[in-house]
């Protein structure tokens, strides 16, 4: 009997793909949660594996189609009698043993019998990576979904603190040679405006025509939408960062003992996460069709990473919680994998605010827009050696410029000025940000 596979829900709003990869084809028999489809989202190239055991039908797309979240993707049939299912790659080693996690209350007991279990494509990763039947495993998520943690709790797997580096051959993109894919040209989404027709340039010169990417386009529509929707306002300041220069350089050797190199960003987070706990409408979304204010309690704070494809924003979660050097070795793990190109999704989604942090490329100052539907964004700078007064003498001291962009209709200028005021203060006081080193 078809069996249809449709787009699943990606999570965090997203509505649409572009399919990367087809890997597999017509007439091939597949086992369940084996490689099915590269897609691109607004958010990362993931992997999407079967959500069932069958012979693949028909394939419904083609690399660089964009579908919806709904779209038929495959439709499979039973597989014959005695056929064999194409091999998948091996999982990785299992996890060792540890105490199992106490079982959520009232949990919801995954999927049985014929479909597939409820899961994320990366839950289903996980699973197989941990070797867990996800028709053995208790779901809590919403609706009997299986979430990550259900899948850690049934290997027995402790939920970590931080997520790891990736293990060798764990890579959410396989790495399989490119196949060259149709350059096909797509509109962005309108913003509520048509704009004016464009001269024929040709009049003037050659010119050559190239199509965004995915990713470039969704950037390019995102900020037009942030831009478009949320009056904007900047304000500017400038921390002495001094002491905390020289508390990084005189911890270089004993931070690479345990495995990190410090840098400023870590400052900046557990600044900006400490601070947003006592301005918390910066921590916030704004929901105008209810006319509210969605006040977040949880701190999961995005850092602006450039890659070759265009930028994208990982996410660390409660960062409050967390000391510095945790803060470091996530924080390298996460923009590595980001610019590898093996992000999952829940390494990118969640994020309550955003830090952008050109100060490795130069420049005094930019004004960055806010990441919708997030309300601030703090841009900072190089940190520069400039000559200061300080009781009444003129000293050297290393001033760090930092840009506050935040949404005029949920505070106003005096609500960003003690709000930049307060991360300021912080990393002009680095032994504050010590005290859970």
């Amino acid at each position: 009997m078809p069996r249809p596979f449709a787009l699943p829900d990606l999570g965090e709003g997203l509505t649409e793909a572009e399919i990367v990869k087809v890997l597999v084809a017509e007439g091939d028999v597949i086992a369940e949660d084996a490689p099915l489809l590269e897609v691109e989202t607004d958010k990362a190239t993931v992997e999407i594996p079967s959500p069932m055991a069958g012979r693949v039908a028909k394939i419904h797309v083609q690399p660089g189609q964009t579908v919806k979240v709904g779209a038929v993707l495959v439709t499979f049939d039973d597989a014959p009698a005695g056929a064999r299912a194409v091999p998948t790659p091996a999982p990785g080693p299992p996890a060792p043993a540890a105490p199992p996690r106490a079982a959520a209350a009232a949990p919801l007991p995954a999927a049985a019998g014929e479909g597939p279990v409820p899961a994320a494509p990366a839950t289903r990763r996980l699973a197989r990576e941990l070797r867990v039947d996800l028709r053995t495993v208790r779901a809590t998520g919403p609706g009997g979904r299986v979430t990550d943690d259900d899948v850690r709790a049934a290997a027995g797997a402790p939920r970590p603190a931080a997520p790891p580096a990736p293990a060798a051959g764990a890579r959410l993109v396989p790495g399989r040679a490119e196949p060259a894919r149709p350059a096909v040209a797509k509109p962005l989404a309108a913003a509520g405006f048509e704009p004016p027709p464009l001269p024929k340039f040709e009049q003037w010169g050659p010119v050559e025509r190239r199509p965004l990417s995915h990713l470039r386009r969704t950037i390019a529509e995102r900020m037009t939408l942030s831009a478009t929707l949320i009056p904007h306002v900047t304000h500017f300041d400038r921390a002495d960062i001094t002491e905390l220069d020289a508390i990084i350089r005189r911890n270089v050797e004993e931070a690479q003992q345990r495995g990190v190199t410090l840098t400023l960003t870590s400052f900046l987070l557990k600044a900006a996460a400490l601070a947003l706990g006592e301005h918390p409408q910066f921590n916030a979304s704004l929901d105008p069709a209810a006319g509210e204010l969605i006040l977040k309690r949880y701190y999961h704070l995005g850092i602006a990473v450039a890659t070759d494809r265009g930028l994208i924003v990982p996410v660390i979660h409660d960062v409050d919680k967390k000391p510095l050097l945790d803060l470091q070795r996530e924080l390298a793990a996460l923009a590595q994998r980001v610019r590898d190109g093996k992000a999952t999704l829940d390494d990118l989604r969640g994020g309550t605010f955003t830090i952008t942090n050109i100060g490795a490329l130069g420049g005094t100052g930019a004004i960055p827009i806010i990441n919708y539907p997030e309300v601030a964004i703090l841009g900072v700078a190089r940190a520069r050696e400039e000559p200061v007064v300080r009781e009444g003498r003129i000293v050297p001291r290393i001033l760090l410029p930092l840009t506050l962009t935040f949404d005029h209709r949920v505070a106003d200028g005096a609500d960003g000025a003690r709000f930049a005021a307060a991360i300021v203060r912080r990393l002009e006081r680095p032994e504050q940000l010590l005290l859970d080193w």
